[in-house]
């Protein structure tokens, strides 16, 4: 079947009837907002107050003007404490004058597991959802039932339950004329854009094979307390536990798995995948793995070799996105290779604040863009590649999108919480 000629699907039938062929693919106009236009004021709320979503924060706030942080949640107070010390700091990340736009009061702060519902309550016009990835089906659907705009991270979610709840939420926010960003920056980033659309357009012909990396060193722990519960410690530790982060195939290598399916113009149709634990061993790390290697196969006999690892720092790295085509190669960061060479050398803005500003932009316009679908597919062919590795066994895009696999806890609360064991292939694991 693979060499009928009737069932070869071109580029052009791709971006023209692919499930993920939407406005996003193209991306949205650059924004420039001068602080003298009249605006529309906006109210943010951050739902998960780490790392990320602090510098989602001030990013929303830089993005344009008349932008109003005005309530805060996440199940740890200290959490919240130190995001509001953060983005109060005289200088920040470069800045030489504070922040404009922070105004949370004692009463817009929310705690507990349920602190989203809290969140969803006040008058915030979007919520950034930067809680572990594992939380996001339920915060982006409780959003959505609020009539809120998001701003999601990626990943969406860490198991196929959850993507189908993201999907039906997406489909839900279209229907209300929401708006929704994803974290996966690539998509407002002018290098991408621009080497995508050539593509896109034929400029290395017709793509036949891919390879995508990320291969980085070890990252943070927050040790353990005596009075943490369980629960506490795996949402504290959340990238060692799969139903928190997804694993880092699922985390990180996400980013590059978006821009295979975005050049290729749809999502795999398989995936056959290995990994493991070499460096990671001891018990503080969860269960997750730390290398994985998958062939992506899509449609046309194209493949996609993925690779990535989170290893000891002394290992080389590389993060980046590489494809051949029939007349040429290309770099999506910028680069053509071949017959048609060419290399991006315009000017781009701060992508993590670009993706901010095409948000607010959409909202203040009335013109709402749509990213759910884009983004739980990148996720679901991340799960898709984690789950070929956990188990051995060659998945099928159909078999990972119906699979009954829920990760999320029965009982939400603080307290006892058995930690899954690390996965083995060829051991039985639900799908």
């Amino acid at each position: 079947m693979k060499n009928d000629k009737k069932s070869r699907i071109t580029r052009r039938d791709f971006m023209a009837t692919g499930a993920i062929a939407t406005a996003a693919i193209s991306g949205f106009p650059f924004v420039h907002i001068s602080s003298a236009q009249r605006v529309k004021p906006l109210n943010i709320g951050v739902i998960g107050c780490g790392g990320r979503g602090t510098g989602a924060a001030g990013q929303a706030l830089e993005a344009a003007p008349d932008m109003h942080l005005i309530a805060l949640a996440d199940p740890f107070a200290d959490r919240i404490e130190r995001c509001l010390t953060s983005l109060n700091a005289p200088k920040r990340r470069g800045r030489e004058t504070p922040l404009k736009g922070v105004e949370v009061k004692e009463d817009h702060c929310f705690t507990g597991l349920d602190c989203h519902e809290k969140l969803l309550e006040t008058d915030v016009d979007y919520v950034i959802l930067t809680g572990p990835p594992g939380f996001r089906p339920r915060s982006f659907e409780a959003a959505i039932n609020a009539g809120k705009h998001v701003f999601i991270e990626k990943p969406v979610a860490t198991d196929p339950a959850g993507i189908r709840k993201v999907l039906a939420a997406g489909k839900k926010a279209r229907e209300k004329g929401l708006s929704i960003v994803a974290g996966t920056q690539r998509r407002h980033q002018k290098p991408y854009l621009e080497t995508i659309k050539r593509i896109h357009d034929g400029q290395i012909g017709e793509v036949v094979a891919g390879q995508i990396y990320w291969n980085g060193s070890t990252l943070w722990h927050r040790g353990e307390l005596p009075e943490w519960t369980e629960m506490e410690y795996q949402c504290r530790n959340w990238y060692y536990f799969c139903w928190l982060s997804g694993d880092h195939i699922v985390e990180q290598h996400l980013h590059n798995f978006d821009v295979a399916n975005w050049v290729i113009g749809t999502h795999p149709i398989s995936a056959m995948g290995v990994g493991g634990r070499q460096g990671r061993t001891d018990p503080m790390y969860g269960n997750i793995y730390d290398h994985f290697a998958v062939d992506l196969e899509y449609p046309n006999d194209v493949h996609v070799m993925s690779m990535c690892r989170q290893l000891p720092r002394g290992s080389d790295g590389k993060v980046g996105e590489f494809f051949a085509g029939t007349r040429g190669k290309s770099d999506p960061q910028g680069e053509i290779f071949g017959r048609n060479a060419w290399k991006f050398e315009g000017e781009s803005t701060n992508p993590y604040v670009q993706e901010h500003a095409d948000l607010i932009e959409s909202i203040r316009s009335g013109k709402p863009i749509n990213e759910t679908q884009n983004v739980a597919y990148s996720t679901l062919t991340a799960i898709m590649g984690r789950e070929s590795a956990y188990t051995g066994k060659n998945l099928t895009w159909d078999e990972i999108m119906n699979s009954d696999l829920d990760l999320f806890p029965k009982k939400l609360e603080f307290g006892p919480l058995p930690q899954r064991a690390v996965p083995m292939p060829g051991q039985p694991r639900p799908l």
